[in-house]
């Protein structure tokens, strides 16, 4: 039986907390501040393990990002079936609620070298590369996750904040590419429709997440948007900029694009393929489209803060959701793309439909043209988050 669809998706409560706008300035101060000093290194914090005594684990994760018994609510099937074939306690917790606010929660015990009191947090690509840069994550053990090296999607591999997967882990993934109401408008296929078809203009709206805007930009213009330079950031950017100034897009938004996409105020969007599936159940007329240039790929990723005294035991966990069949049980709850081999064919079993559904599980073609947005530095995110709210108007 299927699972019905939750009225927010975890890639609305990225932005539907603060707004994004609000967000994007947080993250401008923090990537710009509170860092100095903060800087660890593998030799100079060391973090000990206790998994072979303590077989327990603190798992930090967003909201409606695990699946649950349909009739009992504090059941969560695959997460207790770990912890009866393992042994291993979890005190799961759904703390995390945006990223900039949960750096806060933990950067001075993370700058300090201190524990925060969790085994595993889960971040979005860009706050994981933050931390990673910070050196505030422990390195994984490649022989404890063999089902990682086994069944990561290829498209996830090689991310240029961590190309041995040593450090991070996705835990899910979604898409950022575009999005139309069939009722109010004909098909879009390009980017450069978005942005200048006149039938189009002031009906559009495009995302204040500047790394999926401006990502899918970059793609357009025939750049890459996982290895850009400043030079095509701004040819970019000025495109952008021009749509902007013409009345073209009417605003940028977080995830608050889906209930105008679905009335019809908006007629296409810049938008992400979780909240896509939620509106074309409703009604079959809105599409996501993945543009030939490419769409921009993210990812949710596993994480072992440093001072976490269970590695070991969370990389049982994390090889144990990397078994086609549990992901598979995952998938069919949370609806976001499923990074592992083997998932598809082990959810037909439990729901074809959603097992035909290619923004849970694309096909080739469709992962071949996605990209992870670049790693930046502190000096770069700072720089292009300023550009890019500078044409936004945020």
């Amino acid at each position: 039986m299927r699972t019905p669809l939750r009225p927010l998706t975890r890639r609305g409560l990225l932005t539907g907390t603060l707004g994004s706008a609000a967000m994007l300035a947080t993250a401008g101060a923090l990537a710009g501040c509170g860092t100095k000093g903060a800087q660890q290194t593998e030799a100079g914090c060391v973090s000990e393990d206790l998994s072979g005594t303590e077989k327990k684990l603190a798992f930090s994760n967003w909201p409606q990002y695990m699946d649950v018994d349909d009739k009992n609510e504090s059941k969560r099937p695959s997460l207790d079936a770990f912890v009866a074939s393992s042994g291993v306690q979890v005190t799961y917790t759904e703390d995390i609620n945006d990223n900039n606010e949960f750096f806060g929660k933990v950067q001075n015990q993370l700058a300090a070298c201190q524990g925060t009191g969790r085994d595993i947090i889960v971040l979005t690509d860009w706050m994981a590369a933050r931390m990673i840069r910070l050196g505030w994550i422990q390195k994984l053990d490649p022989a404890k996750i063999p089902n990682v090296t086994a069944n990561l999607l290829p498209s996830l591999l090689n991310r240029s904040f961590d190309p041995e997967n040593r450090i991070s882990i996705p835990w899910q993934s979604g898409l950022a590419g575009l999005a139309y109401n069939g009722g109010v408008t004909k098909e879009i296929r390009t980017v450069d429709e978005l942005l200048t078809r006149p039938d189009l203009k002031g009906k559009v709206t495009a995302l204040s997440e500047m790394r999926d805007t401006m990502g899918l930009l970059l793609q357009s213009n025939g750049h890459d948007a996982a290895n850009f330079t400043t030079a095509q950031f701004d040819d970019a950017l000025n495109k952008l900029k021009k749509a902007v100034d013409s009345g073209q897009i009417r605003k940028f938004t977080g995830n608050d694009y889906a209930p105008d996409l679905a009335k019809g105020d908006i007629a296409a969007c810049v938008g992400w393929s979780g909240d896509i599936i939620q509106l074309s159940s409703e009604n079959e007329k809105i599409k996501f489209v993945a543009p030939d240039s490419g769409v921009m790929l993210f990812s949710d990723n596993m994480m072992v803060p440093n001072k976490a005294t269970h590695r070991a035991n969370a990389e049982e966990l994390i090889n144990y959701y990397y078994q086609p069949a549990v992901a598979a049980k995952l998938a069919a709850y949370v609806n976001y793309i499923c990074p592992v081999k083997g998932a598809q064919a082990e959810m037909e079993k439990i729901d074809p439909e959603l097992a035909a559904n290619p923004l849970v599980f694309p096909n080739e073609a469709l992962l071949a043209k996605s990209k992870v947005f670049m790693a930046l530095d502190e000096k770069q995110e700072k720089e292009y988050e300023g550009k890019f709210q500078q044409v936004i108007g945020a």
